[in-house]
């Protein structure tokens, strides 16, 4: 670990510290992706993505990122390959974090591993309650009174990784699961730059199965109104 936190160290010494570099990994429309790369614009986020991954040619969110002028990359493979071949690229560019954002291949133990405390994700739903897919339709199923979004670290267990911080809203009886599901992304838009953030500040500590901001325990939960 000690390896690519000096490489991170000492490619920013010469520009204070202050831009962390990340690796983006999509699937599909990236609207996540684009919501990073406007808070760079912002400059209310730190960072510089330095390359994004996709599994599809037909991603919508490579554009945003081509737009942008960062380097993509697709990978069509088996899922043995693609993790050699995204992990030779990530190597190369030595993220101080590996940003899933609408990734929805499911990474091994393996690479999950080598990405130890640096691989992030962003799911639509209050973790614990609804890992996996079809969140939004399991909240509406379920009859649940709140429901949200959760940034959480990635461990090798799907969705149970120490979690950073949540956003949560009402389920309105008028929802369904497309309304919901927009509700939850425009929520998803702000928290996901904003924990990002605590990361270009130096301001989060993960340790084995606990995050902390600030030494304080984490996740924080927003009310909708981020």
């Amino acid at each position: 670990m000690g390896d690519w936190r000096d490489h991170c160290r000492r490619q920013h010494q010469g520009r204070g510290g202050l831009n962390i570099p990340l690796v983006v990994m999509i699937s599909g429309r990236g609207s996540n992706l684009c919501a990073i790369l406007q808070a760079i614009a912002d400059k209310t986020l730190d960072a510089d993505v330095k390359m994004v991954i996709s599994n599809s040619s037909d991603a919508a969110g490579l554009k945003y990122a081509r737009n942008a002028g960062v380097p993509t990359q697709v990978i069509h493979a088996p899922a043995k390959e693609f993790e050699q071949q995204a992990q030779n690229i990530i190597d190369t560019v030595v993220p101080r974090l590996v940003v899933l954002a609408g990734f929805m291949k499911i990474l091994s133990a393996q690479f999950v591993d080598h990405y130890r405390e640096r691989l992030i994700n962003i799911h639509p739903a209050l973790l614990p309650a609804f890992p996996g897919l079809h969140t939004h339709r399991r909240a509406i199923e379920a009859g649940v009174g709140e429901h949200g979004a959760s940034v959480h670290m990635v461990i090798p267990a799907v969705d149970a990784g120490p979690i950073i911080a949540q956003v949560k809203l009402n389920v309105l009886p008028c929802d369904d699961e497309q309304t919901l599901a927009n509700r939850v992304l425009i929520q998803e838009h702000k928290l996901y730059p904003k924990c990002l953030q605590w990361f270009a500040q130096n301001r989060i500590r993960v340790q084995q199965h606990a995050a902390f901001l600030d030494d304080q325990p984490l996740p924080i939960v927003y009310s909708e109104q981020l």
